[in-house]
């Protein structure tokens, strides 16, 4: 590979970091929910890709700041390398909730004229309890345990990269 081909894979890399990132998140959340032990919680299932999946929730807004509304590409190709990577039921679970929170983070992140770390908040913390719940049905997990657990998960992960993304933007505010 030439010094020319690096430095395109590079600029190519940094100008869709996010969703490239997005996409491979998403092949491995579907693959700890396939091959990752599960933990009992008051005696139900609950997979350890329960506690892992937030990120994906903030990853998303940032890749439609990205890339704008072909957000549901990077989707589909995340969707699509997991059904041939992970479990097929997994995949199709993942896409189906992945399309429904993805339409409710959308029209939230889309249509509030919020400032974007309330956007980021609100589309996160509405969209994660209802595709949980339609992702456990799918995968023929859900019960109240993994339930509570999937959307605890996913709001810590969300308030977690919310929380650095504020630390991160309020520290160049005060640069500028």
């Amino acid at each position: 590979m030439t010094r020319t081909h690096k430095h395109l894979i590079l600029v190519w890399y940094k100008r869709f970091a996010c969703t490239i990132s997005y996409i491979i998140l998403i092949v491995l959340i579907n693959s700890v929910f396939v091959y990752a032990p599960y933990i009992v919680v008051r005696g139900s299932l609950v997979s350890s890709g329960d506690l892992v999946v937030g990120a994906v929730y903030i990853l998303r807004d940032f890749v439609q700041r990205e890339i704008k509304h072909y957000v549901i590409l990077a989707m589909l190709l995340g969707c699509f390398f997991s059904y041939v990577l992970a479990e097929k039921q997994i995949a199709v679970a993942s896409l189906s909730a992945f399309c429904i929170g993805e339409f409710i983070d959308w029209a939230i992140y889309t249509f509030t004229q919020k400032p974007l770390s309330q956007r980021l908040l609100w589309s996160s913390g509405i969209s994660a309890p209802i595709d949980s719940a339609i992702f456990l049905y799918l995968t023929n997990m859900l019960n109240p345990e993994g339930l509570l657990v999937l959307t605890l998960g996913k709001f810590l992960g969300i308030f977690a990269l919310w929380f650095s993304w504020r630390l991160r933007h309020k520290s160049q505010l005060r640069a500028a």
